[in-house]
């Protein structure tokens, strides 16, 4: 059915960043018409008067097999953080106890406007995250996380990770119509071997995936990569012939000059998680230094236990703020951080001629917001009120591929929000009782 989608006020994030009162004209699943007023015979009716329409927000860096870890991991570093409590949860995970995760995770950042997803899955059991991912209507890349060296419970042998991984592409990748994607997840570099590299090096070229890991997160993380590569991370994947548009490298916070340049030479991709950041005392990457550089920056909430949300709201008004103390307060300003969060999102995910902006030709992936709120009014700039006043409640409607996902902030795929509480709680506790 066609829909016309009447009297919004229109946040299109095209090249010109228009922003006007009008109406959007959806067939199928492809925006046709976007203009002050659209007609057409053979159309639903639908207004929108007194709401925004976004493009859908994209989340580029999370952890949905982490989510029911929430609030059992705080106050630790990185590496403690992950050794002592993430990686044995994630091994402890059943079938059941990880589709509760995935559920709580995509619940959670389709009623906060999130239309499409980059996320680093675990090591079994990952047919269930894509189920949900399909089952939800949302737009997922995910791949199995792979560690095949260093002393961790999760080290596989490099043939199991690659054999397994290649599995899941051939069941995963362009399903649900295209919604579903693959991504590859060697998860960093203290814990891949040189071959598990390559091996996904030659998977990427084959099937044309991204590659999806972290980098330089942590100064002690980075003082052992040096010791046990010779070098620092950045030049790590440029040596091993890694670094191009396809690899995606979530936070990036301690980087020298020269990587930096190595950043924007071979177009990587930086996915900025503030509050992650912040939450292990990481630090911050020097986003408005490498915005002005050009490289490609998105945002992401990373997992749950490091951050306690998915609330891609939360993380647009930090990561506006966060930089300001050192870099000037017109360092970055709000428009500069919803193309974070829309189009340098879809561009991260090579979707950038699809998704991230309202244009004829791409696919309908949009939130609608209600800003008639008092903690949003008065308002002179959109863009500012979305990104430093808005809040993930006023999401009220989502679109994914022209297909309702969310009405009146109720997932459709998810109606009974009592239920995957209870059933997260249930699971929560078995999962520690395997682990005890």
């Amino acid at each position: 059915m066609n829909v016309i989608l009447k009297n919004a006020t229109i946040v299109t994030q095209n090249q010109e960043r228009d922003v006007f009162i009008g109406d959007i004209l959806i067939e199928g699943n492809i925006i046709r018409g976007v203009a002050p007023e659209i007609s057409a015979s053979n159309a639903e009716l639908v207004d929108m008067s007194g709401l925004t329409i976004i493009p859908g927000l994209i989340q580029t860096h999370v952890h949905l097999c982490q989510v029911l870890f929430r609030n059992m991991a705080d106050d630790l570093e990185l590496l403690d953080w992950l050794t002592k409590y993430i990686w044995p949860m994630e091994m402890g995970h059943s079938p059941e106890s990880l589709r509760i995760s995935a559920q709580l995770g995509i619940y959670e950042m389709l009623t906060s406007g999130v239309t499409s997803v980059l996320d680093m899955g675990c090591a079994n059991h990952m047919d269930v995250v894509f189920e949900e991912m399909e089952r939800s209507g949302i737009r997922g890349f995910c791949g199995k996380v792979m560690m095949d060296a260093g002393d961790q419970p999760y080290r596989e042998s490099t043939r199991a990770a690659l054999t397994s991984t290649a599995d899941l592409i051939k069941r995963w990748h362009k399903t649900a119509g295209d919604r579903i994607r693959y991504a590859l997840a060697p998860r960093f570099v203290l814990t891949c071997s040189d071959e598990l590299w390559a091996g996904a090096k030659e998977l990427s070229h084959q099937h044309d995936l991204l590659i999806h890991t972290h980098s330089s997160e942590n100064q002690t993380e980075i003082k052992l990569v040096q010791e046990q590569t010779g070098v620092r991370n950045i030049e790590f994947f440029v040596n091993r012939k890694l670094a191009s548009s396809k690899l995606c490298l979530a936070h990036c916070i301690w980087l020298s000059a020269e990587e930096m340049a190595s950043l924007k030479k071979f177009d990587i991709n930086v996915m900025h998680c503030p509050a992650a950041n912040l939450k292990l005392g990481s630090g911050y990457a020097r986003v408005p230094e490498m915005l002005e550089k050009g490289i490609n920056v998105s945002l992401g909430s990373d997992g749950a236990p490091c951050n306690n949300n998915l609330d891609i709201f939360v993380d647009m008004r930090l990561a506006a703020l966060i930089h300001k103390p050192n870099f000037g307060t017109s360092a970055i300003n709000a428009q500069q951080i919803l193309d974070m969060a829309t189009i340098s999102g879809a561009k991260t995910l090579s979707l950038e001629n699809k998704v991230g902006s309202i244009e004829v030709g791409k696919l309908a992936d949009l939130a609608i917001l209600n800003l008639n709120k008092v903690h949003v009014t008065p308002v002179d700039n959109t863009i500012s009120q979305i990104v430093y006043s808005a809040q993930s409640r006023d999401v009220r409607h989502v679109m994914v591929n022209g297909e309702w996902v969310v009405k009146d902030r109720i997932p459709l795929a998810y109606p009974d929000e009592e239920k995957i509480v209870f059933t997260a709680k249930k699971e929560c506790s078995k999962l520690v009782k395997r682990l005890n």
